[in-house]
């Protein structure tokens, strides 16, 4: 029988529910969620004033591209910035470094939109919080203005074009956020790796998709890189380098990071089959009909019964009825998929808790990431 374990240490794991109590709102500076919305409004005006010369076509894209930006938890730019203040630890810094910070953060924002527009293409998803996905809504516009060509090639070009537009934003954004050469160049380092190692997460899931096969530890695989490290531990470290953090800074945070962000996908995961659609902005059951071979799916796969394995492999990336949606609901569950995901939740938080205790960062940051860990992990079923 397959697990999975989050292993760093053994001695580390702690149930989270001994951690963290139930979920609060997370305790930004005044207002942050709007400033960093602020920021990417700002920065999307400033690039539409550039390329206004392209006429109604370049405004559309850069209508998308606003978007594609708006709404969401702004979790990545929030790790950003409290992995800056983790280590700089100003209570007041000043107006023009505060507002530096907050730009710096919104790159993560611009990068998680990318990602998000050329994943709903790949994966050939409808929706995005509640709107057409990109390719979608660019396809619908073809058959309405009666084009000639194919609608869905011209909807899936325009996805392509926009996420890559959105990944030059973010590099661009990050180079002209205000704080010194000396940090960002530093901080960019962590940055670009950090777009590599989604971007070739991204093609090792496509990959497992496209063979129809995986296992747990391929699942774990897809899911760090992919997902897990630049949701959380890239922008940590991101933030930190900001701040000038040196080498110990930046291994204790991957310690907190590295499993928080996995416990993050895979709740992630659970919505993906188990949300509620008013609160995903998603089908219910989107990831099977998807056919995304998740831990969660990799894992019930492994344990289910022959029978129940098989009608789960087959169905998985088919149209599925809202019974059909349930009754594999019910293999996950009867398979104990479902329930050791949640252990393994509880597990890697836990871990990844302990590490933030020991870890050399300030008193008040370290109460921020604490309730970012609830934020992240502890979102609704």
């Amino acid at each position: 029988m397959t697990s999975v374990s989050g292993d760093r240490g053994a001695g580390e794991r702690s149930h989270y529910a001994r951690h963290v109590p139930p979920p609060t709102p997370v305790r930004h500076p005044d207002g942050f969620r709007d400033r960093v919305s602020a920021a990417l409004a700002e920065f999307v005006d400033d690039q539409a004033a550039l390329l206004a010369e392209l006429g109604e076509d370049g405004a559309e894209l850069v209508a998308a591209a606003r978007a594609s930006t708006s709404g969401g938890k702004r979790l990545r730019a929030a790790f950003c910035y409290w992995g800056h203040r983790a280590v700089a630890g100003a209570e007041h810094p000043s107006a023009d470094d505060e507002s530096a910070l907050v730009r710096a953060a919104s790159a993560l924002e611009l990068l998680h939109a990318s990602a998000l527009v050329h994943d709903d293409l790949m994966d050939s998803s409808d929706t995005r919080r509640g709107r057409p996905a990109t390719h979608k809504a660019f396809e619908a516009r073809h058959r309405e203005r009666g084009w000639p060509g194919e609608a869905a090639q011209y909807g899936a070009a325009a996805a392509i074009l926009l996420g890559d537009l959105l990944l030059s934003w973010s590099d661009e954004l990050l180079r002209r956020c205000g704080l010194g050469h000396d940090v960002v160049g530093e901080a960019l380092r962590y940055f670009d790796l950090t777009r590599s190692e989604v971007i070739t997460g991204q093609f090792l899931d496509v990959s497992v998709q496209a063979r129809g096969a995986g296992d747990v530890e391929q699942a774990m695989r897809v899911l760090r890189y992919k997902s897990a490290k630049y949701s959380v531990e890239r922008p940590l470290h991101v933030g930190a380098a900001l701040a000038g953090a040196d080498p110990t800074v930046i291994a204790a945070l991957s310690d907190f990071g590295l499993p928080l962000g996995e416990a993050f996908q895979l709740r992630d995961d659970l919505l993906g089959v188990y949300g509620d659609p008013e609160v995903t902005g998603k089908p219910a059951g989107d990831d099977l009909t998807e056919g995304k071979r998740t831990v969660l799916v990799a894992l019930a796969l492994d344990r289910a019964p022959a029978a129940d394995a098989e009608l789960l492999d087959r169905a998985l990336g088919t149209p599925l009825t809202a019974s059909q949606v349930a009754e594999l609901r019910g293999v996950i569950d009867d398979s104990g998929a479902h329930a050791e995901v949640e252990r393994v939740i509880d597990d890697l938080t836990g871990q990844a808790l302990g590490a933030l205790d020991r870890a050399p960062v300030t008193t008040t940051a370290r109460s921020a990431l604490r309730d970012l860990a609830a934020a992240a992990t502890q979102r609704a079923i």
